[in-house]
């Protein structure tokens, strides 16, 4: 098979596009990473390419690519997904039963869907129907609950092949969403500047949302459990656990489960430090907890889901293997490119960065290999910038050159499943904006963004109050 592709010799600029060539190129190696062929380059041959006057020179690069020798087999779940539990706070949850944002879902399955982030350690679980109308008062759901109910109501259109809950939303109830969000995502931001994050509560309703989502999307879902409620001699609390744990049973919900979010972070977002020695009698309490349910006796755990593997990180990681490295069925880790805050559109080039995930890998599996040779690896919540990601860099088509090369470095180093943060609502890493379009998309021209400045407007305008003058020798009467 042969692929033809002119790239200019100079490095693009901030504002150029990529050639033209690079999507379907980029489609071709996405692909053949996916299905497990090889991607052995043979012959590579710069062509001389007629020059045109006040062009700069190209290169002709052909590339023979054998298809015959796989090189490596992924998993079929290999490019899976993550949703980060913030979508509580600022209330995208409730929209989950979307029918866009589950079509899209769809056609990225079979996946995991992890629910898993930051926020995982702040996550109590009430087996509360409705809390917000038992307390009485506005509370902080107050555009959610003028409309919560005419959401259930819309949730009435059944998927006829798997009997899913998907509705259609009016724009009036996005519209107020967005507005809502928009106000949420300063005190999300506020919280991780500060490192001082609010509790979050999970409500029995909020989780058959998520699961219906999942289920409906052929999506299985991961859930992260919260590892910071500690007893006072430093092991894990698991009451709340178990009630979530109870609860999903009881609605026979299939989900695999994992304990906790970069545990080595837990000193600098808590003040107490979890060593791996811990860690690993945590995960074989909770999975004590999952062995007399008969629904989850025999269900996947992962873990221990750590940070960049520095020194520190490789300490926990061995102390975590040593306690409990046979009962977790993939190790699992994150990895971060870029600091979100300093990020430039170069950056996304440069091959010294792209080459540290290789580093990265090799210190993970020296580690799990010592304990318990062969056991599958994860790379869980890979993001390309840090800080919620960089607007018009790592939602946009720069940031494409970095991810393919992720996809290929993992599937050709042997990680059986990559998770990308996030599928929806995270920052500017997320895979889906708050209008339920895919990124990256294709720049609006000025016009089009005038146009839509003024729509917006115009619905805007269309939801105020009128008000008539009254009529001579009439009450006065406002509408």
């Amino acid at each position: 098979m042969r692929v033809l592709c002119a790239f200019p010799e100079a490095m693009p600029s901030s504002n150029s596009r990529p050639p033209a060539c690079l999507a379907p190129v980029a489609l071709f190696l996405a692909l053949l990473f996916h299905l497990s062929f090889s991607s052995q380059v043979g012959d590579r041959r710069p062509l001389p390419v007629d020059r045109a006057p006040g062009l700069k020179e190209k290169t002709l690069i052909l590339l023979d690519v054998s298809t015959k020798n796989p090189v490596r087999t992924v998993n079929e779940n290999f490019l899976s997904l993550q949703l980060d539990p913030s979508i509580i706070h600022d209330g995208w949850l409730d929209f989950l039963s979307s029918k866009r944002l589950v079509t899209l879902a769809r056609g990225l399955s079979p996946a995991f869907l992890r629910f898993g982030g930051k926020r995982t350690d702040f996550l109590q679980f009430q087996n509360l129907r409705n809390p917000a109308k038992s307390r009485g008062g506005p509370g902080p759901d107050y555009y959610l609950k003028n409309y919560e109910d005419d959401i259930v109501r819309s949730d009435v259109a059944l998927d006829k092949q798997k009997g899913c809950k998907i509705a259609q939303h009016p724009d009036v109830m996005l519209e107020l969403q967005r507005e809502k969000a928009a106000q949420m995502h300063l005190v999300l931001l506020k919280e991780q500047f500060s490192n001082t994050y609010s509790n979050l509560i999970l409500t029995a309703r909020s989780l058959d949302k998520l699961y219906n989502f999942a289920d409906c999307s052929g999506l299985h879902l991961i859930f992260a459990l919260n590892a910071l409620r500690r007893n006072p001699n430093n092991s894990w609390n698991s009451s709340s656990a178990l009630s979530l744990l109870k609860y999903s049973a009881s609605k026979k919900y299939n989900i695999s489960w994992e304990l906790g979010n970069e545990p080595n972070n837990y000193r600098t977002m808590h003040g107490r430090a979890v060593n791996g020695s811990q860690l690993g009698k945590d995960y074989i309490q909770l999975k004590s907890l999952l062995q007399p349910i008969r629904i989850y006796s025999r269900a996947s755990l992962y873990g221990p889901n750590i940070g960049r593997p520095r020194k520190n990180v490789i300490a926990l990681l061995d102390g975590f293997m040593k306690v409990a490295g046979s009962t977790v069925d993939a190790v699992t880790w994150q990895h971060c490119y870029i600091d979100g805050r300093v990020v430039k559109v170069m950056d996304f080039l440069k091959t010294r960065l792209l080459d540290t995930l290789s580093d990265q890998i090799r210190k993970i599996q020296k580690v799990v290999n010592t304990y318990t040779p062969g056991k599958k690896i994860w790379l869980e919540g890979v993001v390309t910038t840090s800080a919620g990601g960089t607007n018009n860099l790592s939602d946009s088509y720069a940031a494409g050159f970095l991810w393919l090369n992720t996809l290929g470095m993992l599937a050709n180093q042997g990680i059986d499943v990559v998770i990308r943060h996030s599928f929806f609502d995270h920052g500017y890493n997320h895979l889906v904006d708050q209008n339920f379009n895919p990124l990256p998309r294709k720049r609006e021209s000025e016009q089009e963004r005038t146009q839509a400045e003024e729509g917006q407007r115009e619905r805007e305008r269309s939801r105020l109050p009128l008000r008539r003058e009254p009529d001579m020798g009439l009450n006065p009467r406002t509408l």
